[in-house]
């Protein structure tokens, strides 16, 4: 691997270089599709409403990096017929409203694509554009309960977990970028845009993965597993003289056996196979254990990497970020806000080699781009005053 291959580019053209993006979302998951494409080079203006508060902190300062920020009163017909005019000539609108909330706004698909037929429309919702839940609210902890996640998640026996991240507004806004490329490269043989839709119960749904499989294909019906793959062992978290490590033997049992002393039980009938060895997983568990509470975690991740064993430590999060691999991946960039200095934030997890990502600019402050935008789509400096003293548009602090 070439020397410096995750060093910072920032400041070189990203994938999507001349693509803009209009923005309406709010929140985590539709913010989360918009900082991907923004992240891979897209000119985003994010279109706030005045007065409503969104997420704040270093939340917002995650989601909101590499955007301009123009305030905009879209309950009036002025301030639509702004974003009407920014519309025209946009590539990418983002929206996640509830499913009717756009036609009331008049922000919908066919009246923005009648403006500009090349327009990809993104919308994600809680759980889809019509049915019989398609006007409900929904947030991330709801569709981890109605998925199935959280009846898979947590010790055997002991009710629903939830996982500890907000996983399916990072599914959805995932799909959902997906999507939009999607779209953009059908957009280079069509010439037309098209709705690319998605929702947090569809996204978390297809998130299960071989979970659903298993009920689909097999009709087993999953149960927690707590630290434990739910079909493979040894596959878990095991105890320590000093806490706990990771362990997976997918191959290997007898070289694992040996690493930890216990090669004599290389031939027992009760271990000999993956089938074997699931069906007797407690007393699998009891003499891996007991050997493993010996020695310390470090010791036995040394012994274990060395014999080619898939083990790893578990780490909080600073930790995670003290990591030598971390440091190597260089999985965060900082930048400089005018108001509240340097920022640290992640970086977009996928390295180009020719159209870098980048985080090249701090989240805007609200409506700090208000003027300059107005004025990129033709508004002059007497019309944006008008349009400012009248409150259709905000314009906030200049960076």
């Amino acid at each position: 691997m070439a020397e410096g291959i995750y060093h910072p580019r920032d400041d070189e053209p990203g994938a999507l270089e001349g693509i803009r993006v209009i923005d309406l979302t709010i929140a985590r998951a539709g913010p989360t599709c918009v900082r991907q494409l923004a992240d891979l080079g897209a000119d985003v203006i994010r279109v706030s409403a005045p007065g409503r508060g969104d997420l704040s902190g270093s939340d917002a300062y995650n989601l909101h990096r590499n955007k301009r920020s123009l305030v905009l009163d879209l309950k009036s017909e002025r301030g639509r017929s702004v974003l009407y005019r920014l519309i025209e000539g946009a590539d990418v609108f983002v929206e996640n409203f509830r499913a009717g909330v756009k036609h009331r706004l008049a922000v919908d698909y066919p009246t923005l694509s009648k403006l500009n037929p090349r327009l990809v429309y993104a919308s994600l919702s809680g759980f889809g554009q019509d049915g019989p839940y398609a006007q409900r609210p929904a947030l991330d902890q709801i569709i981890q309960g109605m998925s199935g996640l959280m009846s898979v998640t947590g010790p055997a026996g002991t009710g629903p977990w939830r996982t500890g991240i907000a996983i399916s507004d990072t599914a959805g806004g995932t799909f959902l970028t997906q999507g939009v490329l999607a779209a953009l490269y059908a957009r280079e043989r069509t010439g037309r845009g098209q709705w690319v839709h998605t929702s947090l119960f569809e996204a978390m749904v297809n998130f299960m993965d071989f979970q659903a499989a298993r009920w689909l294909m097999d009709g087993e019906v999953p149960s927690q597993a707590g630290n434990d793959h739910p079909t493979l062992f040894p596959m878990g978290l095991f105890a320590t003289r000093d806490g706990s490590i990771n362990i997976a033997v997918l191959s290997g049992w007898t070289r694992f056996l040996e690493v930890i002393g216990a090669g004599e039980l290389a031939d027992d009938p009760r271990f000999v196979d993956f089938e074997a060895r699931l069906s007797n997983k407690e007393a699998v568990r009891e003499l891996v254990e007991e050997r493993l509470v010996q020695r310390t975690t470090d010791e036995w991740l040394e012994l274990l990497a060395a014999a080619e064993i898939v083990c790893g430590p578990v780490l909080s999060v600073d930790e995670t970020f003290a990591d030598p691999q971390a440091h190597h991946l260089q999985l965060t960039r900082t930048v400089h806000h005018d108001q509240d200095g340097d920022l640290e934030l992640l970086r977009h997890p996928v390295t180009f080699t020719d159209t870098p990502t980048g985080v090249r600019t701090p989240p805007p402050s609200l409506g700090s781009g208000t003027r300059s935008i107005l004025g990129e789509h033709g508004y002059t400096e007497v019309e944006i005053d008008e349009l400012l003293e009248a409150g259709v548009a905000t314009q906030g602090a200049q960076q």
